[in-house]
């Protein structure tokens, strides 16, 4: 690949390349599975009969009923589980409904795996960032800036090979708070060793820089390698550092608040075929542009005049904290959900692609849903699919990690899940007798009787808004060709971005947005749900899912992975559990994941990056047309804002979060967040019921879905026309979601109606823009 922008490895003025220095010490829905299964996250990480083809029978479901100093790192053994426990009797927000005695996800002081910035006892910033392969750089859009659009560009991709020997970091010791002049920054290798690594910091300042460009390009040399850029991962020699602002002409000393674009592009020790002598692979990448800000850290970023110069973004951009994903302006908006936290350390990168890596794989032959002919099977995990199943990949049902495939009339429904249930004499819920917990739709076996569901038809129904126009109303009908569940659920896969930011939200704080007995008298109630964890037993709050019926990221995985693709876990570790039988815990001796991998799986999930919010205009040189999606009205979402709270939609999509300090994962503590959910049950009225109750979740009562990233579905979804909202995906737009609010929702509703079309205009764009 071509070296952009870089100019080799002459020593250039005023940088000074240092030789050893001080070197730091040291989680799904798959398938939209939501089911009643009842894990805990590791703190310390380490038979129906009905004939193939018969007629289907046809359900309507609308008739049925600041940088602190990093904490010590834990030696508690793997598996230890938290031990304070929730008083029980609380009572929530002077209702009669107390709390039950609930285990915390983390206990307090749960120790961090790994540590991304902290202080010196001087005052010395000390950063770690992890990197991870991509393809191009961050601003190349498939074509020239001035082009007529030909194509997106390969910035936020995956090339082949990425989840092995292709990660690595930096460590920033940044001396200007301390009263120093100097930054010094050393490469650290995951694993392997790379030669040849160039590494560009500060975006051009000339006016012709576009795609790429920088000012100082260098390297990391290696003053145990004659100073050659050769790093290893059993060394941490490979160090550069400066001491001036190359923004500036001429160069400034370094001052707190100047901004420093890193551009590191790694390259692995290859043969003469220019292969990766470590494993074969291509051995030449690029990596993500990050902007650091002298005195202050890593910050998402986004493009100013003149010619999308790096820039933090502000605070309320950033709906994840600072995990936020920067602006993209390679015109890759579909990749959006894929995307590393941005503030993700060094070893936690290699995870997070190791856990990708689960996550597109398939368990029936091992092979990767990108590249399968490259990328290096899988073969440990090829045969792993359970006898009945929906899909065999993860990614098969979260596209590109957005949500399900849009339903059609006549079409299988299998990238959805159908809960199933029955209700036993004494009236308790129990498994259905044919499906379990759900309907595993395909079968590996031949003859095997069809479980297929599809959409047979819809209902239709309106709403006249306050300006008269008429809006259509779409519930689907289904058709079953086995046995026709007693009690069911049809839920789309939700997309998987932010999820470790809601677990890492207190108890206390979901808690205390609770109203049962509304209180306030805004006629919104929101009522917990209490669920057990699968591997502890113990009671704990119900945080993903439709119906929040999922305590954490790991609990999400895992039962996912039963239901939706019959794969066992050490959540659960048993095809039996996806039929609610008693002896579940027990293994069947089935071949699944092994506890580093679920880890790993829960990692990846948990790290995902949120996008930001796209209120601000980016600034493009005159003549560029902004990409889709930048191209915004700050002025106009601003009002979508103020309307959007005015409509009383924020009783329930709660705008700002915060994040606890006990996560063991140190990107996702004490961060503002901007889910726009509480994570609580609402109820949505009847027509927005199903009839499968689940916990504390009765038919009518949904969690708030988060909304952000819901403005990036039509581009993750492939369009507008393939982005679904709802839990069964019936709302084709978000006018449509708005219009099902019934129950607590109403008000909302009506508001929402009864406002100018100029209004409800605004208060789109801003749902547009999260």
């Amino acid at each position: 690949m071509a070296n952009h922008g870089r100019s080799g490895y002459t020593l250039p003025t005023r940088l000074v390349a240092l030789g050893s220095v001080c070197f730091m010490a040291s989680l799904l829905s798959a398938c939209g599975g939501d089911g009643s299964l009842a894990g805990a996250v590791n703190p310390t990480s380490p038979t129906a009969t009905t004939p193939s083809g018969s007629s289907p029978s046809v359900v309507n479901n609308a008739t049925s009923p600041p940088v602190a100093d990093a904490p010590a790192v834990s030696t508690a053994p793997a598996g230890t589980p938290p031990v304070s426990t929730a008083p029980a009797g609380t009572p929530l927000s002077g209702s009669t409904e107390t709390t039950p005695s609930y285990v915390p996800l983390f206990a307090e002081g749960t120790a961090i795996s790994e540590r991304i910035q902290y202080k010196e006892a001087d005052g010395t910033l000390v950063t770690l960032v992890g990197m991870r392969p991509t393809e191009r750089h961050a601003r190349e859009r498939g074509e020239a800036w001035t082009a007529p659009d030909a194509g997106p560009g390969r910035y936020l991709t995956y090339p082949t090979f990425y989840f092995q020997n292709r990660t690595f970091g930096m460590e920033i010791r940044d001396t200007i708070p301390a009263g120093g002049t100097k930054i010094t920054i050393r490469q650290i290798v995951n694993d392997g060793i790379f030669e040849g690594t160039t590494f560009s910091l500060f975006r051009g300042t000339s006016p012709d820089t576009r795609d790429y460009g920088w000012n100082l390009n260098y390297g990391f040399p290696n003053a145990m390698e004659a100073n050659q850029n050769i790093c290893r991962s059993t060394s941490t020699a490979c160090v550069m550092s400066f001491d001036s602002n190359w923004r500036t002409d001429p160069h400034s000393p370094l001052k707190i608040g100047d901004r420093i674009e890193l551009a590191p592009a790694p390259f692995l020790q290859h043969d003469a075929n220019f292969k990766a002598i470590i494993d074969g692979g291509g051995p030449r990448y690029y990596s993500f542009e990050q902007l650091y800000v002298v005195g202050v850290g890593l910050r998402p970023w986004y493009g100013v005049a003149p010619n999308l110069d790096s820039a933090p973004l502000p605070d309320s951009a950033l709906l994840g904290g600072q995990t936020t994903l920067s602006y993209n302006y390679s015109d890759e908006a579909n990749r959006v959900f894929q995307q590393m936290a941005n503030n993700i350390g060094v070893v936690n990168t290699k995870h997070f692609v190791e856990g990708r890596r689960l996550f597109h794989t398939s368990f029936v032959d091992g092979t990767h849903s990108e590249h399968p002919l490259d990328n290096p099977v899988f073969t440990s995990h090829a045969g792993q699919v359970g006898p009945r199943f929906n899909q065999v990949r993860c990614i098969a049902c979260h596209a590109l990690n957005g949500r399900s495939v849009a339903g059609a009339v006549g079409a299988q429904i299998d990238t959805m899940s159908v809960l199933t249930a029955s209700k036993a004499a004494d009236g308790t819920i129990i498994p259905d007798a044919n499906y379990g917990q759900n309907i595993q739709q395909k079968s590996g076996t031949a003859n095997a009787p069809d479980f297929g569901v599809s959409i047979q038809s819809y209902v239709t129904s309106s709403r006249t808004l306050g300006t008269g126009e008429k809006i259509e109303l779409v519930k689907p009908v289904y058709a079953f060709k086995g046995p026709v569940p007693s009690l069911f659920s049809v839920r789309q896969a939700p997309q998987v971005i932010g999820m470790g930011l809601l677990e890492a939200i207190p108890e206390a704080t979901i808690l205390a947005l609770a109203d049962p007995a509304d209180k306030n008298g805004d006629g919104v109630r929101g009522i917990p749900n209490w669920v057990t964890d699968p591997e502890t037993g113990q009671t704990r709050l119900g945080r993903f899912g439709w119906k929040a019926s999922k305590s954490s990221v790991r609990h999400q995985a895992g039962e996912a992975l039963v239901q939706d693709m019959g794969v066992t876990s050490p959540v659960y570790p048993s095809h039996n559990c996806q039929k609610g039988a008693a002896n579940c815990r027990t293994p069947d001796g089935s071949s699944g994941l092994n506890e580093t991998e679920i880890q790993r799986l829960a990692q990846y999930l948990a790290l995902i990056a949120v996008p930001a919010q796209r209120s601000l205009r980016s600034g493009y040189p005159d003549g560029v047309v902004p990409l889709p999606g930048h191209d915004v009205n700050p002025q106009q979402i601003d009002l979508g804002s103020k309307l959007f709270a005015r409509a009383q939609c924020v009783a329930c999509h709660t705008p700002q979060l915060k994040t606890g300090s006990n996560h063991p994962l140190a990107e996702l503590r004490d961060q503002t967040i901007s889910p726009y959910t509480n994570l609580l049950l609402h109820d949505m009225g009847p027509e927005m019921a199903d009839t499968l109750p689940e916990g504390k979740a009765a038919a009518n009562l949904w969690r708030t879905a988060p909304l952000w990233g819901i403005g990036s579905l039509r581009y993750v979804q492939g369009g507008a026309q393939n982005a679904r909202y709802l839990h069964d995906g019936r709302a084709r737009n978000i006018t449509e979601a708005i219009l099902w609010h019934g129950g607590e929702g109403s008000k909302s509703r009506a508001n929402f109606e009864a406002f100018t079309q100029d209004e409800r205009t605004a208060l789109l764009a801003f749902l547009d823009s999260l």
